[in-house]
């Protein structure tokens, strides 16, 4: 049997410019969940740990970062756990590759004449690892873009002989009209031409398997979210091989991230006023969630929501909240004023303008008749005697 930890997209060091102030603490999160990845592997007495790719988020990273990690690799150094990297597309190995700069197996404490941490180099583009009777291997290229696909030439050689050929990919599988700009793109049909039983695949930051002839591959996916908006992130891949006369391959999704993500859709029609959308949503704070709410329905026109306002009150008691307004205020109920008043004739001339655009199916007329809506609920409220702030 062979215990392997699949993980990748770690991305340490993340400016996270779009979190502002949160920005230091959602770093610190990376890497717990990079140290909970660790605990994970000696938990489980895997035999390898492998990172495909982007376990840092750029080739720029001060000195102590690289060390913390090295402490951490130093752990499974200690628990005789091997360790395998690749360099990604964000920590590419060209000629300002973190990987060149420091000497991470050394830091680590693996030693030139053992196989406890290996990256995986053009130079070193695999490794017999005996005691665990696996070979891995990839292609790694010099350049961020990859010349051609990783997995063109890359086959189950004869010699080292091993019980068990891993892969490893920092890439995305050819998807047309989505992924013909991506820096590495392979195939499927590449994937099983290449023999291997497994294929651990970084790049893509949510959790996914699958099978191409012979060769079971997977994304672990991102074992903390790098954007908020990743919701199939926070999970690393346990994979277990089991020896009989068939080749068996087993998959287990392990979470080791604390962001959790949910979503919420609220009826427009079930909310009094901006107040108690706001008590509503405080019920469910969080620290470790990412909230994303939804208006939806018919607005009454006494509601007035401001969604910025409502997210900057409750920083601090999610991760990240986010408020969208998908509703739509209300047409006109009842009696309609008398054509010939000002309130008769502006409601009727609005009406039949939405009702023109609501029956164009294109996505601008569609918009422009919720603005009309808008535009038809503001004007009764002023033509009624209210008040209202634009």
């Amino acid at each position: 049997m062979l215990r392997l930890l699949h993980t990748a997209d770690v991305h340490l060091g993340a400016r996270h410019d779009d979190l502002g102030d949160a920005a230091a603490a959602q770093r610190e999160r990376q890497f717990a969940a990079f140290k909970a990845t660790v605990d994970l592997a000696i938990a489980e007495k895997v035999d390898i740990l492998l990172i495909a790719g982007d376990l840092f988020d750029s080739n720029t990273q001060p000195r102590r970062s690289v060390e913390r990690v090295a402490a951490e690799l130093k752990r499974l150094v200690g628990a005789h756990i091997r360790t395998v990297i690749i360099p990604g597309t964000h920590d590419c190995y060209d000629r300002s590759s973190i990987y060149r700069t420091y000497d991470l197996a050394g830091l680590a404490g693996s030693k030139p004449d053992d196989d406890l941490v290996t990256i995986l180099t053009p130079s070193v583009p695999s490794v017999h690892l005996a005691a665990c009777d696996v070979v891995v291997q990839a292609t790694v290229f010099g350049t961020k873009r990859a010349p051609n696909s990783p997995l063109r030439d890359l086959r189950v050689a004869a010699e080292p002989a091993a019980a068990w050929h891993v892969g490893m990919v920092h890439g995305a599988i050819a998807i047309p009209g989505r992924t013909d700009g991506d820096e590495v793109v392979v195939t499927k049909d590449e994937i099983a031409a290449t023999g291997l039983d497994y294929l651990a695949l970084g790049h893509w930051h949510s959790a996914q398997q699958g099978r191409a002839g012979e060769t079971t591959y997977a994304y672990s996916g991102a074992p903390e979210p790098v954007a908020v908006n990743q919701d199939g992130a926070g999970k690393v891949l346990i994979e277990l091989d089991s020896v009989a006369h068939t080749k068996t391959v087993k998959i287990a999704e392990r979470r080791v991230g604390r962001t959790r993500f949910d979503k919420l859709d609220l009826d427009a029609a079930t909310i009094g006023s901006q107040a108690e959308l706001l008590s509503v949503l405080s019920a469910r704070a969080d620290p470790d969630l990412v909230l994303d709410v939804r208006l939806t329905g018919v607005r009454p026109d006494e509601l007035d929501v401001e969604p910025t306002e409502i997210e900057d009150q409750l920083k601090g008691s999610f991760l990240r909240v986010r408020i969208r307004d998908a509703s739509k205020a209300a047409l006109t109920g009842g009696t309609l004023p008398s054509p010939d008043t000002i309130a008769g004739a502006f409601i009727r001339d609005v009406e039949a303008l939405i009702a023109g655009l609501e029956r164009d199916a294109r996505a601008e007329s569609v918009a422009e008749a919720d603005e009309l809506r808008d535009v038809l609920r503001l004007g009764r409220l002023l033509l009624a005697g209210h008040e209202v702030t634009l």
